[in-house]
């Protein structure tokens, strides 16, 4: 088999030792396993260079001019973020879905503790990924009858942390061009260090570099730091949504009936609408950016993307200005916090943050 920029063959080996392993856990875990190993070898055969898009005058001149500028992106993430100079993202692949895959999250009803899913590559994390959006239903459908909180969030990419050269996606075209830099940064980042078991400090750390990268790219467009007030809505509205979920964990730790325990829940998730549409009033004039988000059916689980990618992006921002922004410095001491014990890990990041 042959993509249009390469052989597979020296791809596809690695899924073989894979499923050979988790085919000792049971039929369900081999039928997991060999959908998404049928998911990604299809994302691979779908990818073409870049530069053979761009170059071609009879595919769509948007998507022509969208990529050309998401490749000035590419080059500056490698020069100047120094981040992993290889041919992830700078291939295309058009999926033709809206979503790459689908990822489930999962908690009990009185806790914000995820169920974690171990994987032999990337470690523990705390969702499970679907290339099909019917067996992420279906597997969330099952959850929901165990009593669980349950929330399904399309995703538009991923890193497969360097194991192959991951495409632009085009679910991923319909952003504007500093988004999709923003994920190159991200994904990027995600390559250059990852610590197996650990999705609070990979996300929080991969996101410090989306945004400081980003920061930066708007600097040597001869643009503003920042889209000061989209970057200030952002962080308000994370922060609105973790302290919500700090008085939700502190509400599960109390000895409460179960009936009694729902109506605090239900009225916390209510509070958090409450101060949603006040901020929108008093500081946002009126942007609704959120509001699909905010007032959709709410549960524990769709408040775990945020405390699982932003809870440590303070303390990698202490690391950054201690080395004084110099990148190889940062990355070197961001390894450094990723071979200690966790518990050690965790540590540094409170103290630095402090």
């Amino acid at each position: 088999m042959r993509s249009r920029h390469g052989s597979l063959d020296r791809h596809l080996y690695r899924f073989v030792p894979l499923l050979l392993t988790l085919a000792l856990n049971g039929c369900a875990s081999l039928n997991y396993y060999g959908q998404l190993a049928k998911g990604q070898v299809s994302l691979l055969r779908a990818r073409e260079p870049i530069a053979q898009v761009i170059a071609d005058p009879t595919r769509d001149p948007r998507l022509r001019e969208h990529l050309q500028r998401a490749q000035a992106a590419r080059v500056f993430a490698s020069a100047h973020l120094h981040l992993p100079d290889n041919q992830s993202y700078r291939l295309y692949a058009d999926i033709k879905r809206p979503y790459v895959l689908w990822n489930v999250f999962a908690t009990p009803e009185f806790s914000l503790e995820p169920q974690t899913h171990c994987f032999p590559i990337a470690g523990c994390v705390a969702y499970r990924g679907y290339y099909d959006q019917n067996a992420a239903r279906g597997a969330a459908g099952l959850q929901k009858q165990a009593g669980m909180d349950v929330y399904v969030s399309g995703v538009e990419t991923y890193s497969t942390l360097g194991w192959f050269d991951d495409p632009i996606i085009s679910s991923m075209m319909s952003w504007g061009d500093e988004r999709l830099a923003t994920l190159i940064f991200h994904e990027l980042a995600h390559q250059r260090f990852y610590v197996k078991d650990d999705t609070e400090f990979n996300e929080s750390y991969a996101t410090f570099v989306e945004q400081e990268g980003t920061r930066q790219w708007r600097l040597a467009q001869g643009l503003s730091p920042t889209g000061e007030d989209q970057g200030q809505q952002r962080d308000q509205f994370i922060e609105l949504v973790l302290e919500t979920r700090d008085r939700l964990k502190a509400l599960y730790g109390q000895p409460l009936a179960p009936t009694v325990m729902r109506e605090k829940k239900a009225a916390e998730f209510e509070r958090l609408r409450a101060q949603y549409k006040q901020l929108q009033a008093s500081q946002w004039q009126g942007d609704k950016r959120y509001d699909a988000w905010v007032y959709a059916p709410m549960n524990n689980a769709k408040l775990l993307p945020f405390g699982l990618y932003d809870r440590w992006v303070p303390a990698f921002a202490a690391l950054f200005k201690q080395v004084d922004g110099d990148w190889p410095t940062f990355f070197q001491a961001v390894e450094k916090w990723g071979r200690l014990p966790p518990d050690e890990r965790k540590a540094a990041m409170v103290e630095i943050s402090r």
